[in-house]
């Protein structure tokens, strides 16, 4: 049976502090997205891993047996096996069936358009957001979502144990818990930046204040960097709310299986098929999901200002862009994604010639072809406007086989711990951007070679 929950107008229990829990409990993961996503193969049901950080960083707390993950299912397949309870060899592993056009409202209209606008520092307040009627739908979407994964931790959640919710998708759900499964003990971690007080005060005024309230319903708050976390406090305080602990964290990726991946097949495969195309040029190159936080067309930008300044460069150099599409359903993603692709059609165009295409755009979800250009890049660009971490800033090095430079964004978490070992710009800044690749092009071997084992 399931539990019953409290309204969201009744007081939630302050909680315990984080150090008085066990080591050795027992963990629950929650997260939107599971580690595992299902495909028809053949008519029958295949689950697949998937990527990035989060993931990779949780996963092993699954295989290793000391975890459960609770997450949404994200289509007809996952729902498919959610309803037939399919076990996974990494864990157990409970995909909620959720009504598909709460669903759609809590990730698309709440989680992308707004707060992960909000935290990236990509909202135009000349035109968004607007809290219109679609808006109070879309919010009333969200809590039920977040009500749903209420219930599915407390009904199996085991005793005492640790539960990590993860990321702005989830901020609600801890006064329910609390006040149901007073046992369980609840640590949120925000892999994205965390905006300050005058940038939050643009959510609308219920929405704010119920995402703060359950973010410190929490025994303890997560963040990559000291700066999210200061920022996290500063709204807390700034609602006069009660104070939670707090803590940072980098999130390191699974290297092991990143360098698996270089040494694979496939991998080799499209390294060879890069290196015959790419021959001896100087490569520059970026991976990353075609979105607006990753501040794709300005890097191109840069790249067309060292272009035009430096005539020397013409065919010996090639821009390789990994850039995949995402949240192909959102209008925002859908209009940056024909910028990014008409920003390469006018650098090719003007600087092109039937032996040399300036920017290579790969623009599918290909990892062993990300792995590949880790491996072949001269120059890797991670310029974010702002990031949690970015842990393509930490992969690609690991795997590099070419003494290869990082340019990084000052606004990416990984610049703390990349401090001296990149090249740091500011994101917006042009020709700064233009500045740092021209540098790296005229370092030498040894220079480049000291940089790299930093």
């Amino acid at each position: 049976m399931e539990p019953a929950l409290p309204s969201w107008n009744e007081p939630t229990p302050r909680l315990h502090r984080v150090s008085e829990h066990r080591l050795d409990a027992p963990i629950v993961i929650c997260s939107n997205r599971g580690p595992v996503s299902y495909h028809s193969v053949n008519g029958e049901l295949e689950g697949v891993r998937g990527a990035g950080g989060l993931i990779s960083g949780l996963l092993p707390l699954m295989e290793s047996g000391q975890a459960r993950w609770i997450a949404a299912a994200l289509s007809e397949e996952d729902r498919a096996a959610a309803a037939l309870s399919l076990p996974e060899r990494s864990g157990p592993l409970h995909l909620l069936d959720i009504n598909a056009e709460d669903l759609d409202l809590y990730y698309n209209i709440v989680s992308n358009e707004v707060l992960w606008f909000l935290h990236h520092g990509l909202l135009d307040s000349t035109y968004t957001p607007s809290y219109t009627d679609e808006w109070r739908t879309a919010w009333q979407a969200y809590r039920r979502v977040n009500t749903a994964f209420a219930r599915a931790v407390c009904h199996h959640g085991p005793d005492g144990a640790t539960v990590l919710v993860q990321d702005y998708h989830l901020t609600l759900l801890a006064p329910l818990v609390a006040a149901e499964r007073p046992d369980l003990r609840l640590v949120h971690f925000h892999h994205t930046p965390f905006a300050g007080p005058s940038e939050v005060r643009l959510l609308e005024p219920t929405a704010r204040r119920e995402i703060l309230t359950g973010l410190a319903a929490h025994h303890a708050c997560g963040f990559h960097i000291g700066r999210w976390e200061t920022n996290f406090r500063r709204c807390i305080e700034d609602m006069r709310l009660p104070s939670t602990s707090t803590f940072t964290s980098t999130l390191s990726s699974d290297l092991g299986a990143i360098r698996e991946v270089a040494a694979s097949p496939a991998c080799d495969a499209a390294f060879a098929e890069l290196t015959e195309r790419v021959g001896d040029r100087f490569v520059i190159a970026r991976v990353d999901r075609m979105e607006l936080s990753k501040n794709i067309v300005r890097g191109f930008e840069a790249y067309d200002r060292l272009l035009g300044l430096r005539p020397d460069l013409h065919g010996r150099v090639v821009f390789v862009a990994q850039c995949y599409p995402t949240r192909v359903t959102v209008p925002a993603y859908r209009r940056y994604r024909d910028l990014v692709v008409d920003t390469v059609e006018r650098i090719n165009g003007r600087w092109g010639s039937a032996e040399w295409t300036p920017i290579e755009l790969a623009d599918v979800d290909d990892f062993p072809a990300s792995v590949a250009t880790y491996r072949r890049y001269d120059a890797l660009l991670v310029n974010p406007v702002r990031d949690g971490l970015n842990l393509v800033a930490k992969e690609g090095p690991a795997v590099n086989e070419r003494h290869g430079q990082v340019v990084l964004s000052s606004e990416a978490g990984a610049s703390v711990e990349l401090a001296g070992a990149a090249d740091e710009v500011h994101p917006f800044d042009v020709v700064a951007t233009s500045e740092a690749l021209s540098a790296i092009i005229d370092r030498s071997p040894s220079e480049r070679r000291a940089r790299s084992e930093q």
